[in-house]
């Protein structure tokens, strides 16, 4: 039986780390073995980073939603306290959205939630 040599399977591999250190500075994109390195930090740290993404969205939602709640005289505990009491459900992302965009629209929400806490 012929000896199967594994150049061809070899240079793809290499080929594909390469090709997703393009871009990376001197060795890192020119030599497969610092390369692969490279890649491997850039790929564990993308999966980090989509996550932390997650987390300083609901944060940046929180603060946005905490600024508009204070000028309509709640903080932000109150503000979302009421509106569970009033059976509003509503996500953190469109509530920001509300206190950026339509402020009237939050003032209306804020309105139920100051009743319903004082009730």
């Amino acid at each position: 039986m012929a000896r199967i040599k594994g150049a061809v399977n070899a240079k793809k591999k290499k080929n594909k780390v390469l090709k997703l250190a393009k871009g990376y500075r001197g060795a890192r994109s020119k030599q497969y073995r610092i390369a692969k390195q490279s890649v491997m930090r850039a790929l564990s740290t993308a999966f980090a980073g989509r996550k932390l993404k997650k987390r300083d969205m609901r944060s940046l939602w929180i603060t946005r939603i905490g600024a508009a709640a204070r000028l309509n005289g709640l903080s932000y505990s109150k503000m979302m306290h009421g509106l569970k009491l009033a059976e509003i459900d509503i996500n953190r992302k469109m509530l920001a959205d509300m206190a950026v965009n339509d402020a009237d629209g939050f003032k209306a929400l804020a309105d139920i939630a100051k009743e319903k806490i004082s009730a």
